[in-house]
């Protein structure tokens, strides 16, 4: 090339970048990574590294670092960022926080970061593009939430991700499909940041994450269109967002009275047994005489196939239990029939070991299903636990845990007579194949509070 062609040249690409810089102006889109250096940026945390490769940041893993972070110098209140990451390690994993804050003095001194982050999962768990609140509560929006966008991730190649905060809410989508959508209580602004995760295992070590294509829109916001139909967590008490309502959701439970619920052994709520305060509606304790204070109740509407969500938090040593498909055609003694996902303490209270296999435990479809969870998506014992009972119009059923599916049933299948016939409810023909039923709250002589109860008919 001569040299009058090298000036054209230049002069040409120097054009080219500033209608780049123009164009971005007029959309308000603004590049967080100049492509060139790490300006603007900083390391926290750990001790991997954070370099710039052919316009591209990469990140690479070190042996016994903890997590470690590259984040933006700024703070960020409501914005729509973009980023094209791609990951080597398919065992690995890697995200982008958003709204997200540091302690210094935590982690021994090595500081801590925390905040949501959006997840990158390349492993066969598949969770790209749910939400996470790093170094704090843990999973906020398993993909187990919205399983048809698991598939949206691809290994071995550039993926394209959008994230949205705007007000409470954060969504999700990668490669144009929506993934998480979570509506929140905490952060409004905080700091945009790019994660290589922590390994212990010297085969990990030098693995890269690379992120590039990095902007951000922080002015002129519209909400981008979200898919119908995809759940919600939604964190604020008692209260649906927009899109919840415009999908068919409504609350059960409105955090004020007594509304919409009765006495399942007569025709009123309780008079005693049961208090409403503080956005709480809580069962009280009877030393564990089931049925014999409040007793339990039931929902005013009959309910067929939904989608049931509700949030509890359990005392020491407590049960309960949320039952569905509740006719009240059988008359006990003590608690109504009907199918239960038990709310159980599963260390203290004695239950847990009773049954088959663990079918009483937290979860679980009382004395017919074990939940199959882990450890760490239970919420300790006094904080709060999100429960879902979704029943589909085939009357296959899924019960999940704080986002995570832990058993799957079919109403009235061979597999589940059986099971029905070597249970407590055998003696009732039919047991839990009534075409539609109330959901239920249970007394069983220990104090639970329940909250953010809310359902969709399917």
């Amino acid at each position: 090339m001569s040299k009058y062609s090298k000036i054209i040249f230049s002069c040409m690409v120097v054009v080219m970048c500033c209608r780049h810089v123009i164009a971005q102006k007029k959309t308000g889109w603004v590049d967080l990574f100049d492509g060139k250096t790490l300006n603007g940026w900083k390391p926290l945390a750990g001790n991997a590294t954070f370099k710039v490769e052919d316009g591209t940041i990469v990140g690479t893993t070190v042996v016994n670092s903890g997590n470690t972070f590259l984040t933006t110098e700024k703070e960020y209140g409501n914005f729509i960022l973009e980023a094209d990451i791609k990951i080597e390690d398919t065992t690995g994993n890697s995200g982008i926080q958003t709204r997200s804050h540091f302690d210094a003095a935590d982690n021994q001194g090595h500081g801590k970061v925390y905040g949501r982050q959006c997840e990158l999962d390349p492993t066969s768990r598949k969770w790209t593009g749910g939400i996470y609140d790093e170094g704090r509560r843990g999973w906020l929006y398993p993909m187990d939430l919205n399983t048809s966008a698991q598939t949206a991730f691809k290994n071995g190649q550039y993926n394209h991700f959008t994230i949205q905060c705007m007000g409470n809410e954060m969504k999700t989508w990668v490669n144009g499909v929506a993934c998480a959508y979570v509506v929140d209580t905490l952060d409004n602004e905080g700091f945009i940041g790019l994660q290589v995760h922590a390994i212990k295992e010297v085969s990990h070590a030098g693995k890269k994450v690379y992120f590039k294509n990095i902007r951000i829109k922080t002015t002129g916001l519209e909400q981008k269109p979200f898919t119908r139909g995809i759940y919600v967590v939604n964190l604020e008490p008692n209260k649906l967002s927009t899109y919840e309502k415009s999908n068919g959701w409504k609350l059960l439970f409105d955090g004020k009275s007594s509304k919409g619920w009765y006495s399942a052994k007569g025709s009123a709520f309780p008079e005693k047994g049961w208090v409403i305060d503080n956005g709480l509606i809580t069962v009280l304790s009877s030393e564990g005489k089931e049925s014999t204070n409040g007793g339990d109740i039931v929902s005013d509407e009959l309910f067929s196939a939904f989608d049931l969500s509700f949030q509890f938090k359990l005392t020491p040593g407590a049960n309960s239990g949320v039952k569905y498909f509740v006719t009240l055609d059988e008359k006990t003694e003590g608690s109504s029939i009907g199918l239960e996902y038990q709310i159980l303490d599963d260390t203290l209270h004695p239950d847990a070991k009773l049954g088959r296999d663990g079918d009483r435990t937290l979860a679980s479809l009382y004395d017919l299903i074990k939940a199959d969870k882990q450890k760490r998506f239970i919420k300790p014992i006094g904080q709060w636990n999100t429960g879902r009972v979704v029943v589909y119009p085939d009357n296959r059923v899924d019960h999940y845990l704080n986002g995570v599916k832990v058993l799957s049933y079919i109403r009235g299948s061979k597999e589940f007579k059986d099971l029905v016939a070597m249970s407590k409810y055998h003696k009732w023909p039919n047991f839990g194949e009534a075409k539609e039923g109330h959901i239920l709250l249970q007394d069983h002589g220990n104090q639970v509070s329940f909250k953010s109860i809310k359902i969709k008919t399917l």
